[in-house]
């Protein structure tokens, strides 16, 4: 934005103080006037006839009153520069800091050192928003990276399996389309889960009444033939739980937690438990699995796009894309709620959201 040069900030304050102390000097010598000289008699022999008059006082005074004022003005211009310029030294460093981080360097820090004051205070705040924005720009490369990575295996597999369809005509024809359909599918699960965790950051979201219980019963009811396959018994449990959001993300919300929970389970026997309730003014959905233990040092990154759990790569059908966990944390930020992860001691993991209540 381009302005019109102005007074530095230091010639303002310069000017402050020195006009400050010629008020202060100004208002003195009315005060002299005030509250002596002019009760001094204005006669030829003065004071009993032995002090100067008002006309000998005034004269002798007004020379030395200049002189002081002049003396106050320039002792202010000056001491007020070098006093301007120690207290805005900080700000100094906050301006110099803020044109690194303009230019591109995030990984620079005031750390101003000396207590408490409003101009440290202002550093340290900018030191932290420093750190979080280095942090959420590493972040955003590391996302671009992995999921250019993740969308160009599928199309690498897919070149590959035409160049041999190419060179070898006689191939079944039919492995050939069953293959790259497999392939073109699991790309285009990774672009709309992409697009969706996309449409999930920017926070814009449309709000109506929705029931969790009710978003639970039907996710249950779309995951109970995957779970019967494997094994697993679902349950559902909980009263009604009103929130306010999109009925469409707080449904892949829940999906994405239950799937997860029922793919990542014991071979043999496990448990899915999904739970609603409202708590005072807040809506909470538990999804507890049982499964391996997990580590908890884990668990914190489990959110983080393309992360497969205990480095997890699964071959079957449902290998998923790493962004189950990363894309129920983003719909949970952009309905302004909380997602807490904690390992169970017996294995598995109990997921606990947390969304603002509506009656």
């Amino acid at each position: 934005m381009r302005r019109r040069p102005g007074l530095s900030a230091r010639l303002k304050l310069t000017l402050s103080y020195a006009g400050f102390l010629a008020v202060a000097g100004a208002l003195l010598l009315t005060v002299v006037w005030v509250f002596l000289l002019r009760y001094v008699p204005d006669t030829p022999k003065g004071l009993l006839g032995i002090s100067p008059n008002r006309y000998l006082l005034v004269h002798t005074f007004a020379p030395a009153a200049a002189v002081a004022m002049g003396f106050l003005l320039v002792f202010g211009l000056v001491g007020g520069w070098v006093l301007a310029g120690r207290m805005l030294a900080p700000l100094t460093q906050i301006t110099a800091a803020a044109g690194t981080a303009g230019n591109g360097s995030l990984s620079h820090r005031i750390r101003m050192a000396g207590r408490r004051d409003e101009f440290r205070e202002l550093a340290d705040a900018f030191d932290t928003m420093l750190e979080q924005l280095e942090s959420h720009v590493a972040e955003q490369q590391r996302f671009a990276a992995n999921a250019s990575h993740e969308l160009r295996t599928p199309l690498a597999i897919s070149r590959t399996l035409l160049d041999v369809a190419r060179k070898d005509p006689t191939r079944d024809q039919d492995e050939l389309f069953e293959r790259l359909q497999t392939v073109n599918t699991r790309a285009i699960d990774l672009t709309e889960a992409l697009l969706l965790l996309s449409r999930s950051d920017r926070g814009n979201v449309t709000r109506e009444s929705v029931d969790l219980s009710l978003v639970a019963e039907e996710t249950a009811e779309t995951l109970l033939p995957l779970a019967e396959q494997r094994g697993i018994t679902l349950d559902v449990t909980g009263g009604a739980t009103w929130t306010g959001g999109s009925a469409e993300l707080l449904l892949r919300m829940v999906t994405n937690l239950v799937q997860n929970a029922v793919v990542h389970n014991l071979p043999v026997g496990g448990t899915v438990t999904v739970h609603t309730e409202a708590r005072g003014d807040a809506s909470v959905l538990r999804v507890e699995n049982t499964g391996h233990p997990l580590p908890p040092e884990l668990v914190p990154t489990l959110t983080e796009p393309f992360q497969r759990g205990t480095e997890r790569v699964r071959t079957d059908e449902h290998a998923g894309v790493g962004l189950g966990l990363a894309i129920v944390h983003s719909i949970v930020r952009a309905h302004d709620g909380t997602l807490d992860l904690v390992p169970r001691p017996a294995g598995g993991l109990l997921v606990t959201v947390r969304l603002p209540g509506t009656p």
